[in-house]
């Protein structure tokens, strides 16, 4: 069964959203926490300006939900199983991916390897 069109609109802006790499490093730095920006630099090594730059579509978009205390903006995710979503997409555990912080390669998905080598 095909979704509709909308809901298919949707997942293609979602992973339009969710394809650079800048952008999946921040998701990770917040995870499910509540994190400032300054706290996302020091995570992800990258310039204050680049992280502002990705944190605004992630926000306009829903993905991102901010909360102010004081003079700082925290940002989190609205659905924080996001990332259970996104390891699961690589083949990764959860849990597996809390034991240390390890480097991984996302393999293709069984039917990406058949689409990758033209089968249906």
């Amino acid at each position: 069964m095909i979704p509709n069109e909308k809901l298919l609109e949707s997942l293609s802006r979602l992973f339009g959203l969710l394809r650079d790499t800048n952008r999946l490093k921040i998701l990770f730095a917040i995870g499910k926490d509540k994190k400032s920006v300054s706290e996302i630099m020091n995570e992800t090594s990258l310039p204050q300006t680049l992280v502002s730059f990705h944190l605004r579509p992630l926000r306009e978009s829903g993905i991102l939900t901010t909360e102010r205390k004081g003079a700082f903006i925290y940002y989190s995710l609205s659905e924080p199983n996001l990332i259970d979503l996104l390891l699961s997409l690589c083949g990764v555990s959860p849990r597996d991916s809390i034991k240390e912080k390890v480097t991984f390669v996302c393999p293709p998905m069984p039917f990406m390897r058949r689409w990758m080598k033209g089968g249906d």
